[in-house]
């Protein structure tokens, strides 16, 4: 089935709803709250039942793991969170000073996790402090791979796992790597899209079977699709001006969900902080748990 208007599945009145996690074992959607208050959220869509957990600081994303644990990204470092018993245990420190957080991270085609970051001398007057990196996950310590990050977003991976898209948000565009999935080495930087004037700012994406990059335009109240070769496919109006990420979900992979934020970013809305569903037509990618 394909539906093109975006429903509000869950009025969640997130502050900054982000990273929406399918879990296939589960049936069950996760996602964060990262800040006032950092959370982390689950809903069973069959049960209608919804639970959350506080977070001791500001949480930035979340990945799947092995049984009831979830990798979760911290301001400070990496976490497994144990949903069972609520346990909290350090796997590995930031290396970055304290104004620049942990952020978005997902786990690459083969259970490789890679980890984003948000600087927080980010300003309207400095729009480019550049503090922060992008991360790869080696054992026990974070690699930095891509340097100069103010705010890391548009985290996905090929259907593949030979293309890495990222984003730094100031600059409105995504760019692509060529991503070797033996070794993880990265190669090739290039332009993938650009964002114009009046079409907001890069957020969080995804990418579906087929391979189109599905990107949340935060500000401009749109979910955009693009196909491998960077052309615009199509771009989907929301009932909502601030979508942050969307991410494939359902039984079948073939709902659409998106998180948005009630931060003031741009034109707001009073419908933004909720649980968007679509059926687009295309669907998703099973995520990989962490290796």
């Amino acid at each position: 089935m394909v539906t093109t208007e975006f429903l509000l599945a869950l009025n969640t009145d997130n502050y900054l709803g982000e990273s929406p996690l399918w879990h296939p074992r589960e049936n069950a959607l996760y996602w964060i709250n990262c800040e006032d208050p950092p959370e982390i959220h689950r809903w069973d869509p069959a049960e209608d039942t919804h639970t959350s957990w506080p977070m001791p600081q500001r949480v930035g994303g979340i990945a799947l793991s092995s049984g009831s644990h979830l990798v979760v990204t911290l301001s400070d470092g990496i976490y497994d969170f144990n949903t069972a018993t609520h346990a909290l245990n350090l796997r590995v420190r930031s290396p970055l000073p304290r104004h620049v957080s942990l952020h978005e991270c997902q786990c690459d085609r083969q259970g490789r996790l890679w980890v984003g970051s948000y600087d927080h001398n980010f300003t309207l007057e400095n729009r480019n402090p550049r503090g922060g990196a992008i991360f790869r996950l080696d054992g026990d310590t974070l690699v930095p791979v891509i340097d100069k990050i103010s705010i890391a977003n548009g985290l996905a991976f090929s259907p593949q796992g030979n293309t890495l898209y990222v984003s730094d948000s100031p600059t409105r565009t995504v760019e692509a790597f060529d991503l070797d999935p033996a070794t993880a080495e990265l190669s090739n930087r290039r332009l993938f899209l650009r964002l114009a004037e009046g079409e907001g700012f890069v957020d969080g994406a995804t990418v579906d079977a087929l391979g189109g990059y599905w990107l949340a335009a935060v500000g401009a109240g749109t979910v955009r699709r693009y196909l491998p070769d960077g052309c615009l496919d199509r771009v989907i109006p929301l009932p909502v001006s601030n979508p942050t990420k969307p991410a494939f979900g359902g039984p079948g992979l073939d709902t659409l969900f998106v998180t948005t934020t009630r931060m003031n970013i741009g034109a707001t809305s009073e419908a933004n902080g909720g649980i968007y569903t679509i059926r687009p037509g295309e669907r998703g990618i099973g995520e990989a748990e962490l290796t």
